[in-house]
């Protein structure tokens, strides 16, 4: 299977699943179309080959982040839930990716700490209450002149504003909103 027939598959999947599921847990939330190829893009531009995401769910956004890296590039993905977790395991060898990635699995407040440092760009896309109390450990793994994009900054706006506010009163930091899906925030590691 293509890639691109792949994330077509992706998509249709998880728009069905997402309109008929009422359990939120089970819902995957995915990423827009738009939102994948800036990602990719990003990825590309800014030269990475460490990725970090935060919210696997089935992989459709894991799969673009990995289509983007070099040869030897690796996303580390960390998920929580056991059953995505293994959906997207089936997905990522559907494209012949599973060496560009390196499932984690378990909560992020424990997982985090067994990531290797000096990423260069990390994906946010999970528990948005979690962000701020993640913070200081993110951006420490996070390389000088690395990139932070955290999605549903429109979305979602409320939600991410104490994470926002943090990010603001950061010396080090500086950040752009992207309106691309349900908007992206673009954080800068190495001052304004």
């Amino acid at each position: 299977m293509t890639f691109q027939d792949m994330m077509m598959q992706l998509e249709q999947h998880g728009v069905a699943n997402d309109l008929n599921q009422p359990d939120k847990s089970r819902k995957y939330l995915n990423i827009t179309r738009d939102t994948g190829e800036f990602l990719a893009i990003l990825v590309k531009a800014t030269g990475a080959s460490q990725v970090l995401e935060i919210g696997t769910s089935n992989g459709y956004s894991t799969l673009w982040l990995a289509s983007a890296l070099p040869e030897h590039g690796k996303v580390y993905t960390i998920e929580s839930n056991s059953q995505k977790a293994a959906e997207a395991a089936l997905n990522f060898t559907k494209v012949n990716l599973t060496d560009k990635i390196v499932q984690v699995a378990g909560d992020v407040t424990e997982v985090l700490p067994a990531i290797p440092g000096n990423v260069d760009f990390i994906f946010l896309d999970a528990d948005r209450k979690q962000y701020t109390f993640l913070a200081e450990s993110l951006f420490g793994l996070l390389k000088e002149g690395g990139l932070l994009v955290c999605d549903n900054a429109i979305s979602h706006s409320d939600e991410l504003q104490p994470f926002t506010d943090w990010v603001n009163g950061q010396p080090h930091l500086s950040c752009s909103l992207v309106p691309v899906g349900k908007g992206e925030l673009l954080v800068f590691k190495g001052g304004r």
